[in-house]
């Protein structure tokens, strides 16, 4: 491996003994499925990341990206990379920034596990919401364009795309709950009596109302690469959880950050809005409702605990695959042990709210 690649390309290391494949089997299958591939083939895996490992893969010609279910043991419906590859690749024909998708293989023979490929997007992963090295204006234009695309997303009506069927109409608050309280009693460690008091409440207090459109379900800063210089995105990343859903979950869970200050998801909890030109909640939303037609957004508290609640199962799931030894990053203890944190904070809103 040459430490030159990975010094040339950021986030990167040496692929983790866990998750090494057959390099030589990868190269054959794309050199007879994907177009224009030609070897050879250099390997480096993305350092961060807690579900599905991502891989560059190097050629002279071009670069491109592999996603992977991980090895071992895996929770039911979970890392559905063939999921992520067809919702990736219908909206590639919309305004919704995503990365071209090159070939799906759900054969575990050629590598271990199913994968897919898709272009290699150049630019800048915002990890930090505070965007500490940005100037007020330079803050406020990459918050408005992460509001502006989720609206674009939003606005798509699933049947257009091909997606009537990605996930099922209605009741998209009582299938989520169960799925993920089924998920962390999968993977509990530990007893966490926030989480245990949100398994009642949650389901008796879902708002009338729901819609359905197709929402991402991980919408974040870290989950899109913006353009070198412009506050553009270029690519919307980590499409695993998304489904057909309420769209307000999708708007609750990128707001989850107006309420932590760290977690998984980092936090604008202490941040001075006035001063850094990051919109605070109340103007993020008000320009969400513009773009979408919506007046008012009722039992917002509802939706910020539903999606703290999600996220603590999430980490839990991601510590029970750091105890087996399977998971994608060398971070996953530490974000893994966040979901206690974070059931308190889904509490404590459910509370208020």
């Amino acid at each position: 491996m040459s430490p030159s690649l990975a010094e040339e390309i950021p986030g990167t290391i040496a692929p983790r003994e866990a998750h090494r494949f057959n390099e030589a089997s990868l190269e054959s299958y794309l050199r007879a499925n994907v177009e224009g591939f030609a070897g050879p083939l250099r390997v480096l895996q993305f350092a961060g990341g807690q579900s599905n490992p991502t891989f560059v893969l190097d050629t002279p010609k071009r670069r491109y990206v592999l996603r992977k279910k991980p090895p071992g043991t895996l929770l039911p419906s979970a890392h559905a990379v063939d999921r992520e590859y067809r919702v990736i690749t219908a909206l590639g024909k919309t305004s919704v920034p995503v990365a071209r998708t090159f070939a799906l293989c759900e054969d575990p023979s050629v590598i271990g596990t199913p994968f897919y490929v898709m272009e290699y997007v150049e630019g800048r992963v915002l990890r930090d919401p505070t965007l500490p090295e940005m100037t007020p204006a330079m803050r406020r234009a990459v918050y408005d364009t992460m509001n502006d695309v989720l609206t674009r997303l939003h606005r798509i009506d699933p049947a257009t795309v091909g997606l009537q069927d990605f996930g099922k109409p209605g009741n998209y608050f009582a299938r989520q709950i169960a799925r993920w309280t089924k998920q962390y009693e999968m993977s509990r460690t530990d007893d966490i009596p926030a989480l245990t008091k949100l398994l009642a409440w949650l389901p008796a207090h879902v708002p009338p109302g729901e819609e359905t459109r197709l929402v991402h379900g991980d919408y974040r800063l870290e989950n899109m690469i913006f353009h070198l210089t412009e506050p553009r995105i270029l690519a919307v990343l980590d499409w695993e959880l998304s489904t057909l859903g309420d769209p307000l979950a999708d708007l609750a869970y990128n707001c989850i950050l107006y309420h932590t200050a760290g977690a998984t998801t980092g936090g604008l909890a202490d941040v001075d809005f006035a001063a850094t030109g990051i919109p605070c909640e109340a103007d993020y939303l008000a320009d969400y409702g513009r773009r979408t037609g919506r007046a008012k957004i009722g039992a917002w508290n509802f939706y910020l605990a539903f999606s703290l609640f999600r996220l603590a199962a999430i980490a839990q799931g991601i510590l029970g695959r750091a105890l087996q030894g399977n998971a994608s990053s060398e971070t996953a203890r530490q974000v893994g042990a966040q979901a206690r944190v974070l059931a308190d904070a889904a509490w404590r809103l459910a509370q208020e709210g």
